[in-house]
């Protein structure tokens, strides 16, 4: 292994070929798997967390705060696009802003992108928990989490085709659950519009609109992007991808508008149900609450609600385990993190990629026990939201870069919003993380991302830095574009 002069106090390293062909993705998925995998990242949104949103900020507060965040999310998948087209790595988001601002700014996107699906996971696992108490009440909540980590971590590490058909057929079940449930609570009756307006006023607040006031908007931010976190992962199947400047623009938007259309559905109909917004906003199962109005209380319609919601969660599962897995092996593969992360298995799965995130993720459920809600939405939750809004701001910022530095790549697909999209897009994840910070809230999880990001700084100058791979996909691409 030669080692080549430094540049930019940032030292690259030549690899035989031996190292990559142990590195190596497979796949030629289309459209319409890649369509399943982002909405399976997503969908679980639609099933809990969002409601939390409720409380901070009424309905109407919610709903602007979701509005606007659907259209930083729109934004961003047309930048994705494009960038996907330019730069097809299994990097993603960290291989565009790599090589956009250099290898430290792509480290720490990288890092974000990790927090972020690291996190929600286990947000998503303490939940299912919760949803499937009545199915296994005697059950343990730890063996639960266990039980669940190793069913979907060994999908993941069997085959990308197991994983892609799991998450497809959980989706459109979790799609057709969300769909009997707009349904039923429609024609019904047990929705009533009365109820999305039931949540307390401050003083000096109206009940109807606003009652917790413009501050409540801000606070409800994060929950409206729990609407639609996620979707950014599709460009990390890139290298496992066929066709990727036809697929994944095609996966990225219309996977885009199924989640808006679910997210208005989701929003009024569950708001307005049971107990109404003050009653919904405060449940760590939303959606079962609004069964329950309608079926009643019993031990029969208890077990049905629970196996179907439980069915719908899991399928943000599979995607999510999926993500964390791959943006470890990136990191990994181009020398940002220990290179033994990345070395793959016989059917071309970073299996140790999968299992060193899986264990993060359990030690962080582990740390929010006994059942507390409130250390999900307050801590977790709102980590995996602020490292997300790091990584869609570095991403937007690099797509202008890009556009006006680097006018010269070949574009296969151009996003019909341009620089100006960017701009948008950018403008409102910056007001994202303002209202992030300003919420007291929300601040623990905001000091937990912001520790482990300074943890990465030392680890990048003091380690990383001196082991960075020219051969790496994202790294050889950024080399061979003049600074």
């Amino acid at each position: 292994m030669m080692q080549r002069q430094p540049k930019n106090f940032i030292f690259y390293n030549n690899v035989s070929e031996g190292y990559l062909r142990r590195r190596q993705l497979r796949g030629n998925a289309g459209s319409f798997l890649l369509w399943g995998l982002g909405v399976g990242a997503v969908i679980s949104g639609d099933f809990y967390g969002w409601n939390y949103g409720l409380v901070a900020g009424g309905f109407w507060g919610l709903t602007i705060a979701t509005a606007l965040m659907a259209i930083m999310y729109i934004c961003m998948v047309y930048t994705l696009a494009e960038l996907s087209a330019i730069l097809p790595h299994a990097g993603g988001l960290y291989s565009f802003t790599r090589n956009a601002f250099g290898p430290f700014w792509g480290f720490i996107c990288g890092v974000a992108v990790t927090i972020e699906y690291v996190l929600a996971t286990a947000a998503l696992v303490f939940s299912m928990s919760n949803y499937l108490k009545p199915l296994v009440p005697s059950m343990p909540n730890s063996f639960v989490w266990l039980l669940l980590y190793i069913i979907f971590v060994g999908i993941c590490i069997h085959s990308l085709e197991l994983t892609l058909n799991v998450s497809l057929f959980m989706t459109l079940v979790a799609i057709m659950i969300l769909g009997i449930f707009y349904l039923g609570m429609s024609i019904s009756g047990v929705f009533k519009l009365e109820l999305l307006f039931n949540v307390p006023a401050a003083p000096g607040q109206s009940a109807m609109w606003l009652p917790k006031g413009w501050q409540g908007v801000f606070a409800a931010i994060p929950y409206g992007i729990w609407f639609y976190l996620a979707i950014e992962m599709l460009p990390l199947a890139s290298e496992e991808t066929e066709n990727v400047p036809k697929n994944m623009p095609a996966a990225l938007i219309s996977g885009m508008v199924t989640l808006i259309i679910l997210s208005v559905f989701t929003l009024v109909l569950n708001s307005g149900v049971g107990g109404g917004a003050v009653v919904i906003g405060k449940s760590s199962v939303p959606l079962a609450e609004g069964l329950e109005a309608y079926f009643g209380k019993g031990s029969t319609s208890e077990f049905l609600t629970a196996l179907a919601l439980t069915l719908g969660l899991g399928a943000s599962l599979p995607t999510q385990i999926y993500g964390y897995g791959r943006i470890l092996f990136s990191l990994s593969r181009a020398g940002y993190l220990p290179r033994w992360i990345s070395v793959t298995n016989r059917n071309h799965i970073p299996a140790r990629a999968l299992i060193l995130g899986t264990l993060i993720g359990l030690v962080c459920v582990v740390l929010v026990a006994n059942g507390k809600a409130s250390a999900v939405d307050d801590v977790i939750l709102n980590m995996s939201v602020f490292g997300a809004v790091i990584s869609y701001i570095l991403v937007m910022l690099s797509y202008i870069k890009l556009k006006l530095s680097r006018s010269d790549l070949p574009r296969p697909y151009k996003s019909p919003l341009g620089i100006q999209g960017a701009w948008v897009g950018a403008t409102l994840a910056i007001f994202a993380l303002i209202a992030c910070l300003f919420v007291p809230e929300y601040q623990p999880g905001i000091w937990g991302v912001g520790l482990v990001l300074l943890i990465a700084t030392f680890y990048f100058f003091l380690y990383s830095r001196y082991r960075l791979v020219a051969q790496a996909p994202e790294e050889s691409a950024a080399l061979n574009m003049p600074r």
